[in-house]
């Protein structure tokens, strides 16, 4: 995902709002995900701390590369939201924490399927701490107790809880290091 200043300036349409770019291997269920996520972060640019003139002056480009697991379905709402509000205010998102959940245009956080193979394999990965809807809640009865006993699940109705809970303060992470050979070229902002 990255943000950059468009090829004039204005967003790609001489003061025309941001354009959200959608290229790769996204059915059409994960890019109607994001454009959700797209709209919802817009609607709290300003709880964001995101420059109010970010949406006239810039493009949002989402790439997803092709890859042995099919990206379509209503799992990816929730991730991208967080991603998109990342990027754009500049918060990294917690690297121990795993989520999933579809998201509405009001920012509500409805309940998907497959809760039990996602836990495990976050587990499997070394995650420990796993945002799901509220909604699956009940799911987590197929999974063993001791199995549950090792993970903090945080069950969420809203975006809002969603990136609260999957987003560091601004000032929590050191910047990175520029590279000499990328200091002089247009500053971009990309998450893989």
């Amino acid at each position: 995902m990255e943000n950059a200043p468009s090829g004039d300036g204005t967003g790609g349409g001489g003061g025309a709002p941001v354009s959200l770019i959608l290229t790769g291997q996204l059915g059409d269920v994960m890019k109607e995900s994001a454009q959700a996520a797209m709209s919802y972060v817009r609607t709290r640019a300003e709880r964001l701390g995101i420059p109010a003139d970010f949406f006239e002056k810039s493009d949002v480009h989402v790439h997803v590369p092709a890859g042995g697991i099919p990206k379509d379905g209503p799992s990816g709402g929730v991730t991208i939201a967080a991603s998109l509000a990342s990027l754009l205010s500049g918060r990294p998102v917690r690297s121990d924490v795993a989520m999933t959940g579809e998201i509405t245009l009001r920012g509500k956080v409805l309940p998907v399927g497959g809760i039990k193979e996602k836990v495990l394999a976050a587990r499997r990965a070394g995650i420990k701490t796993i945002i799901l809807p509220r909604r699956n809640e009940r799911d987590l009865e197929d999974i063993q107790p001791e199995v549950r006993k090792e993970l903090e699940m945080i069950f969420v109705d809203t975006v809002d809880e969603v990136i609260a809970n999957a987003l560091r303060d601004a000032d929590s992470v050191p910047p990175p290091p520029v590279e000499p050979a990328t200091a002089s070229r247009t500053e971009r902002t990309v998450l893989n």
